[in-house]
């Protein structure tokens, strides 16, 4: 670390600096303050950049809700079909075998 010349007392009276020289300590945090200053400015931009993105996947979503409708609407008549329909004899067979799909009758 590099040495840097500081007042010895508080206001620096009796030196050679200055009243309105800054200490190494006051310069540094200056710098510093001012690098968090940027990194908030980057991280609002990140952030203002994220919501858009947001917003624009929200809104192709919500493009979809007319077709999400269409297939609810069909599949919910679909499914009273197939409430409304008697067993076949296919899926008569079918649960007796136990599930296993053969529509052959059994031999007992």
């Amino acid at each position: 670390m590099t040495s840097h010349p500081r007042p010895t007392s508080a206001m620096g009276v009796g030196h050679n600096y200055p009243q309105d020289s800054k200490t190494y300590f006051e310069q540094q945090r200056e710098e510093l303050i001012g690098e968090i200053a940027m990194s908030f400015e980057h991280v609002l931009a990140n952030i203002n950049k994220l919501n858009r993105s947001l917003e624009a996947v929200v809104a192709v979503g919500n493009e979809f809700s007319s077709v999400e409708a269409l297939w609810s609407q069909f599949e919910n008549v679909m499914a009273k079909e197939e409430e409304a329909k008697p067993p076949t004899t296919a899926a008569t067979n079918n649960e007796e075998d136990g599930g296993k799909g053969s529509t052959t009758p059994k031999h007992e």
